[in-house]
């Protein structure tokens, strides 16, 4: 085996600062949804859909969130490495997963099916545990495990 410069490659750095703030404990659905709902600027929870990630340490307190992807108007892309990225540079033990319907409805798709259980397969590997996927509207929302669909 030759001798390899460490200099020849680039360093990999992760960083990861939050931010001095109070911290707060996530106890229900309808708490998440609010607290989801506030991550919307004003008047674009209805303007195309975005997908985004709540951080959770082991007692449910908000480490912190991430803006994963904004879309169309019925719909966005989900690269289930970026929601994992994040978990793990937080050293996040659960996580929520969370998007709006524009059209107003709170029926889960096929497509959100789909990613909640791929996303939740993909946690137990990494003992990150999935604890809900929320979609939001405007003025309500559809819990994933409220309806024991996780």
């Amino acid at each position: 085996m030759e001798n390899l410069d460490i200099h020849y490659f680039g360093e990999v750095q992760l960083s990861y600062q939050r931010k001095k703030s109070q911290i707060t404990k996530i106890t229900s659905s309808r708490m998440a949804s609010d607290y989801i709902r506030s991550l919307y600027p004003e008047g674009q929870i209805n303007h195309r859909e975005s997908m985004y990630v709540i951080y959770l340490n082991n007692s449910n307190k908000i480490i912190g969130y991430y803006h994963l992807s904004s879309g169309g108007i019925t719909g966005t892309l989900v690269d289930v490495r970026l929601v994992f990225q994040g978990a793990l540079l937080t050293n996040s033990v659960a996580m929520i997963l969370a998007h709006n319907h524009p059209s107003g409805t709170l029926k889960a798709s096929s497509a959100d099916k789909a990613i909640t259980k791929k996303i939740s397969i993909a946690g137990e590997s990494l003992d990150i545990k999935l604890l809900d996927h929320i979609i939001v509207t405007e003025d309500s929302y559809f819990s994933f495990a409220d309806e024991n669909l996780l």
